[in-house]
């Protein structure tokens, strides 16, 4: 009788011992089935040098969100909307004119140029209009998300400086004299005041942060 080779002889009817790991399931390593780099031992542990670790593959890092400046925003777009009201309303004492009158009368004075625009006096009020035109616009803009509006902060703030310059000049004309001034001078000064806020605004609020 040939011999039967030791290592397929059967005991009591059972498979070979080689065999019961490839009945096993695909992908699972049996207990003490051989080792691994992660499992030198094959006793399902880590092996020296190494660990299990539950971090995600792409750890989240801190990123700039774009939002809109809502106060800024506002804060000009109420600046413009105060030179538009001062067009309608009575700068000076006397004469009575209301704004409108005083920046047609200015854009007349710059058409014999810039040196007899600023001579005559009757810059402030086109300074003024023009000023709060232009915050408006950049108020529109603070409402666009975007990861900082410090640039718009700045243009709004040159603007607010000279929508300023051009009430503070006829206050010190007047002596500082309040009661030389009607209502609609009041809405140029609110013009630059209210500019000034929403351009430092805008300049000092920095980026925010969130995750992604």
């Amino acid at each position: 009788m040939t011999e039967r080779d030791p290592s397929t002889r059967q005991v009591g009817g059972e498979p070979p011992a080689d065999d019961w790991r490839e009945q096993t399931t695909p992908g699972l390593l049996p207990v003490g089935g051989g080792a691994s780099s992660v499992d030198p031992g094959g006793y399902g542990y880590p092996g020296s040098g190494q660990s299990y670790s539950t971090t995600p593959d792409h750890p989240t890092k801190p990123v700039i969100v774009r939002r809109p400046d809502g106060l800024a925003g506002l804060l000009l777009l109420l600046a413009g909307v105060a030179a538009a009201v001062s067009l309608v309303l009575r700068w000076l004492r006397e004469p009575g004119d209301i704004g409108w009158d005083l920046v047609r009368r200015g854009f007349d004075e710059f058409g014999g140029g810039f040196g007899d625009l600023v001579g005559s006096g009757f810059w402030q009020p086109p300074a003024v209009v023009l000023g709060g035109g232009v915050l408006f616009v950049l108020g529109l803009l603070l409402w666009l998300p975007a990861r900082t509006h410090r640039f718009l902060g700045v243009l709004a703030l040159f603007v607010s400086l000279l929508a300023l310059a051009a009430v503070l000049v006829p206050l010190a004309s007047e002596s500082w004299d309040p009661g030389a001034f009607r209502l609609g001078f009041w809405f140029a000064c609110a013009v630059g005041a209210l500019g000034l806020l929403g351009a430092l605004k805008a300049m000092l609020t920095g980026p925010r942060y969130g995750t992604r």
